[in-house]
């Protein structure tokens, strides 16, 4: 429904109040919503000090649990040349922090990145209780190649033997428990900046995540069947920006983050089994949707089939659309109730 009597609260587009309910993404007292200037957990210090990458590497096999690997202010350190010919990742061992200080002062962060195409794994947490923080993590390919996909699945293309041939690429990758990415600018990453294969437990907050929208592919933050938290996060230019399989345990709460202007497809889902052709309609297990501010023209939500236990979908602002039917594709198991719609600043004023 459409609301009326809407207050708009400290000329904050990103949130609302309805009656004294808030609809959308409101930051909390840890920093803005993206991070960035203002967060205020950022780390200024570490147990390794390094600059450049064989100090980077010399050090992630030294740290140990509770230690933490800092690369101070704006260094660039380019893995190209060693992706491309050794494959090189970097593993983050279990319970170590990867750091930089974006945010500090006028500090943008340390920026890690690779220009090769076929980047499998930039950076690989290899235990649980990993933190990736302050940095800026920057892929390949801020492509969309709409025709190579056409080529790929049209009526004369070889589908997948052909659609992949040409490489991707991955930011931080994991199958262990409790992940937590925060205070990041991720960006250009074919398949996605974030790829939770699985594990439970993961934070992924207050991150800015953008140009990761190749055609087919395109994920922000990407589950196989993990469980993991995703809030206050600023979301631009992805194809998806969190997807799931929708494999049984898959499962997500994704709160407080703003969908900006940009999709090239539905912006938050869960696959179903017709995605993945298994012949069921399984899609996860648990989705809580809320409290979100989709500013994109693109489908905002989309649940491909049925969750085994249930998705609900509230207090989202949903900018562009008029009403849940235009906001949500979803099936049996989610349930949509309290969401603004089709509201701007300027109409609440």
């Amino acid at each position: 429904m459409l609301f009326s009597n809407i207050s708009l609260a400290s000329n904050d587009t990103t949130w609302i109040e309805i009656n004294g309910q808030t609809y959308g993404a409101k930051p909390n007292s840890q920093g803005p919503i993206g991070g960035g200037s203002g967060y205020t957990q950022t780390i200024t210090e570490g147990d390794y000090y390094v600059e450049d990458l064989d100090s980077l590497l010399d050090a992630l096999s030294k740290a140990t649990h509770g230690e933490i690997v800092f690369i101070p202010d704006e260094i660039e350190i380019d893995l190209t040349t060693r992706v491309y010919i050794e494959q090189l990742s970097l593993h983050i061992p279990e319970g170590v922090t990867l750091a930089g200080n974006r945010g500090n002062g006028n500090s943008k962060g340390a920026m890690l990145f690779s220009d090769a195409l076929k980047t499998p794994v930039l950076i690989s947490a290899d235990g649980p209780n990993v933190r990736i923080t302050g940095l800026r993590i920057k892929g390949p390919n801020a492509k969309r190649y709409l025709d190579h996909h056409r080529r790929s699945f049209g009526n004369n293309g070889d589908g997948h033997n052909y659609y992949y041939q040409f490489p991707t690429s991955a930011g931080i990758v994991t199958q262990h428990n409790n992940l937590e990415v925060d205070n990041c600018e991720i960006s250009a990453f074919s398949h996605g900046s974030t790829y939770l294969i699985s594990g439970q437990d993961h934070h992924i907050h207050h991150n800015f995540i953008h140009h990761c929208q190749y055609d087919g592919l395109g994920y922000g933050v990407v589950h196989g069947t993990a469980k993991s938290l995703i809030e206050y996060n600023l979301f631009n230019w992805n194809r998806h920006s969190i997807a799931g399989t929708g494999l049984p345990g898959d499962s997500y709460i994704a709160r407080n983050n703003v969908e900006l202007g940009v999709s090239l497809s539905h912006c938050f889902d869960m696959h179903g089994g017709h995605a993945r052709k298994d012949g069921t309609n399984t899609a996860g297990t648990r989705i809580e949707i809320y409290n979100n501010t989709f500013s994109a023209l693109e489908t905002p939500i989309y649940i491909g089939g049925e969750p085994e236990e249930s998705c609900m979908i509230s207090n989202n602002w949903f900018q562009q659309h008029s009403g849940p039917e235009q906001a949500v594709k979803a099936f049996s198991k989610t349930t949509i109730k309290d969401n603004a719609y089709g509201i701007s600043p300027a109409d609440s004023l």
